[in-house]
């Protein structure tokens, strides 16, 4: 793999793919690394045998299974640009097979704990103003933090019509419903944030300072607002998320609107909510069924 290469590769997945500077990083350090385990050969010039054998050396090395579906992703990615280009013959990535790793649910509030966290009494001042209009609308539309914390005044947010819209992974606009309780907390933010907010400054939701939040400075008053609401759960911005998605999975069984809802690519990414509603389904009837009950 020659510099230039690795550049160009690089510089059509930012351009054409619209890929995440997290996920440029990612690529150039994998293929860095097979590099420099194969003592800086060109990577053209491997064949399947030898790439395998790198393969299997990041099963020695003791990677995660995540980590190493990653690294072969990146290096899948480059020999296909590469066969793209007629660099090489033969790609010798095919059948190379990432190793199986557990499937973790992600975390969601039950609905009523949801409930009990966006009604908490946690403050009547500004900022708690604000706070809760952003955890409203992250619960009622199940945003991204990235996307929440991206919005601004013009433009994105629709109250009349009661929607809002974002861009999300990959440069895809999406439009979601925001919901009544939403609504209110947007429309009494909005009547106060001037007080913060300079005249030209964009941001939907800013800080003391004026300026637009940060998506840290979001994640770190969501756990702030748990805290001070008793619920007893740590709280990070993707649970609500999450039990956005699963809620309304569990209300409506509607699998495809959810994922266009969430902005998932693939409606795979979305079934991982299916599993959550069976455990909700499950417990009720453990609960409830008389052959459930164990003596």
């Amino acid at each position: 793999m020659t510099e230039a290469s690795l550049e160009q590769f690089l510089a059509e997945l930012a351009h054409q793919r619209r890929a995440s500077p997290h996920t440029l990083i990612a690529y150039r350090r994998d293929l860095e690394r097979l590099a420099t385990a194969v003592d800086g050969r060109p990577l053209e010039t491997l064949n399947a045998q030898e790439i395998r054998r790198q393969a299997m050396r990041l099963h020695a090395e003791g990677l995660a299974p995540r980590s190493i579906a990653r690294t072969l992703s990146a290096w899948r990615a480059y020999y296909r640009w590469l066969m793209r280009r007629g660099a090489i013959a033969a790609n010798p990535c095919l059948g190379l097979k990432a190793p199986k790793r557990p499937r973790l649910l992600p975390k969601a509030l039950g609905p009523e704990q949801a409930q009990a966290l966006l009604d908490a009494q946690v403050g009547e001042d500004l900022l708690a103003c604000r706070d809760r209009a952003m955890f409203e609308l992250f619960y009622s539309s199940g945003l991204r933090l990235a996307e929440l914390a991206a919005l601004d005044v013009v433009g994105g947010l629709d109250l009349a019509a009661g929607e809002v819209t974002v861009t999300g992974k990959r440069g895809k606009t999406r439009s979601v419903p925001v919901g009544k309780k939403a609504i209110e907390a947007l429309s009494a933010w909005l009547e106060q944030r001037a007080r913060l907010a300079a005249a030209d400054e964009p941001a939907l939701f800013v800080s003391r300072r004026g300026t637009r939040l940060s998506a840290r400075a979001i994640e770190l008053r969501l756990e702030q607002w748990a805290k001070r609401s008793g619920l007893g759960v740590h709280v990070h911005p993707h649970m609500l998320r999450h039990s956005f998605a699963s809620h309304v999975l569990q209300s409506s069984g509607d699998l495809r609107a959810v994922q266009e809802m969430l902005g998932h690519a693939s409606i795979a990414t979305t079934q991982i909510y299916t599993h959550l509603d069976f455990q909700h389904l499950a417990k009720v009837y453990d609960a409830a069924h008389p052959r459930a009950h164990r003596k």
